[in-house]
């Protein structure tokens, strides 16, 4: 056992399935998160106030800290904060940091998108600790985001074309960061995580369709279509001007990848998307 574990990103889509895991298997647990009074957590985990921009909060939340999940990056400008995340464990006295990062980090054909892990990749690799880096694919819990127009019957909206992603179950992203959390074996790796199997977002559609059992429709959307779709759900314009370039590199088949690291790590075969679907559907309104 492990003497105290900070989850940072806590209540986000990996830091709370990382935090039940780790609490499942008897750990002792920090969550931090921007409002512990409203934070679900499991009995028994620690909620500390903070955010990973307020260095100060992160400090304090490191205090007799041995091991540390770091998310830091959750846009354009969060390069600085990564780097400080990592810094802060270093200064806490953390032994192991494991940070999520995302798939296509470093290629320049994914455009700036490509680069917002970077400093906190290199940061970690420098830092002197045990630490693992996790690049995971697209979670099959994005399409979440279209159900609302599936209860409703209407089209999910494509911005993505034919191009196809290894989609993959986030907790099997969350599994393995608990591994590599636990587990000195796992220093010194990246990892890519990706589901079994390559999808676009009409294969997903007709994955979610067969489990339904009613037909679930697509629109592709225009360039045009794609930003206007973007600011309605609230993301900034440099946001959406460097997500159309790594969309684009979607749609011309550039993360078609598919890795054997989440069975190498998990000794089982990933997840498949339909696998997440069948656990999900009632949030899309089961027949």
């Amino acid at each position: 056992m492990v003497a105290m574990i900070l989850v940072t990103g806590a209540t986000g889509t990996i830091g709370s399935e990382v935090v039940r895991q780790l609490v499942a298997r008897g750990e002792k647990v920090r969550a931090l998160t921007r409002n512990p009074g409203q934070a679900r957590v499991p009995s028994g985990v620690e909620a500390a106030r903070g955010h990973h921009a307020d260095r100060a909060s992160v400090d304090a939340a490191l205090t007799g800290v041995e091991v540390a999940f770091l998310v830091g990056v959750f846009g354009p400008d969060d390069a600085e904060h990564d780097r400080g995340l990592v810094a802060a464990a270093q200064a806490a006295g953390v032994r192991r940091i494991v940070k999520l990062s995302a798939i296509g980090t470093g290629d320049p054909a994914v455009g700036p998108v490509g680069t917002w892990h970077m400093a906190g990749e290199q940061a970690v690799r420098d830092s002197g600790l045990e630490w693992t880096v996790l690049r995971p694919s697209a979670f099959a819990s994005n399409t979440l985001g279209w159900a609302a127009s599936v209860r409703a019957g209407s089209p999910i909206p494509n911005t993505s074309g034919t191009g196809g992603q290894g989609v993959v179950d986030p907790r099997d992203v969350s599994e393995v960061a608990v591994a590599a959390l636990l587990d000195t074996g796992h220093a010194g790796r990246t990892y890519t995580l990706t589901g079994p199997e390559v999808l676009s977002v009409p294969g997903q559609a007709a994955v979610l369709a067969g489990v339904l059992g009613r037909p679930v429709e697509v629109r592709d959307l225009s360039t045009a279509e794609a930003r206007e779709y973007l600011l309605g759900l609230g993301f900034s314009d440099t946001f959406i001007d460097a997500s159309e370039i790594s969309r684009a590199y979607v749609r011309g088949g550039g993360n078609e990848v598919v890795t054997d690291d989440v069975p190498e790590v998990l000794g089982r075969p990933a997840r498949t998307y339909r696998e997440w679907a069948e656990d999900h559907k009632k949030m899309f309104g089961e027949a």
